[in-house]
């Protein structure tokens, strides 16, 4: 059993409906769990400090300071400035992908079909790029502020050729993961399918999200410090949030 930070009932509630995106700042001290409602869920997630939006989630640092290719219970989000930003408090799914970025219009359209709104309307092709832009432009946010995002809930290995390959099946039906925040927190998301998913039918699946504030701050905090890194990391989150 996945051990939870938190206790219930949730403080909120929102669906996140498949080709949808979404924009929301986790306060220090909460809790957010992503469920996939339906299994084959990918949720597309970049995070930026929302009090100084130029401090932004360095993939690169959080991989090389925790010594990983995947990401799962234990393992944390470094900012460009060192800090903590989110860590995975509990994952029942077990591997999310950090390096398969989104596609843009072009490869949306290359991959699935034209898909336009003149004939699907709402049901239309949507694609990554396009969709973080506009949850970007409501937080003063462009083009050149785009950034390399976690696929959650896609596991992408690697083989002895160094090529990438998807993994049909990682998340079943309800499977969940939880970000923990130790301090404030903007993440802008989108729920498409992963890039190297080689399906060419579009259907993008849904997901819930719940909000939790952490049952003791300090409990989680030290959960977190699985390597030295991460403690000086923890550190750093700690002398910022003062």
């Amino acid at each position: 059993m996945t051990e939870l930070f938190h206790s219930a009932p949730s403080l909120r509630e929102e669906p996140l409906p498949g080709g949808a995106h979404t924009s929301l700042i986790l306060r220090k001290g909460q809790i957010l769990r992503l469920t996939d409602i339906e299994g084959g869920a990918n949720v597309s997630m970049m995070m930026l400090n929302p009090h100084e939006k130029s401090e932004r989630l360095n993939l690169p640092d959080t991989l090389k300071g925790q010594h990983t290719a995947r990401l799962t219970t234990g393992h944390c989000f470094y900012s460009d400035m060192g800090r903590v930003m989110a860590a995975i408090v509990a994952d029942s799914c077990g591997w999310h992908d950090p390096f398969g970025g989104v596609l843009n219009a072009a490869e949306t359209r290359e991959k699935y079909g034209a898909g336009r709104y003149q004939e699907l309307r709402n049901g239309f092709y949507r694609n990554g790029v396009d969709n973080l832009l506009v949850e970007m432009g409501k937080w003063d946010l462009g083009l050149q502020d785009l950034l390399m995002v976690v696929n959650f809930f896609s596991k992408v290995t690697v083989d002895e050729q160094g090529r990438f390959g998807f993994s049909a099946g990682n998340s079943q039906a309800g499977d969940f993961v939880e970000l923990y925040a130790p301090m404030d927190v903007l993440m802008v998301l989108t729920a498409l399918p992963h890039p190297q998913d080689p399906a060419t039918d579009y259907l993008p699946r849904p997901v819930q999200l719940s909000w939790y504030q952490a049952d003791d701050m300090q409990v989680v905090s030290d959960a977190m410090i699985t390597r030295g890194e991460n403690q000086r990391a923890f550190h750093n989150t700690r002398l910022f949030a003062l």
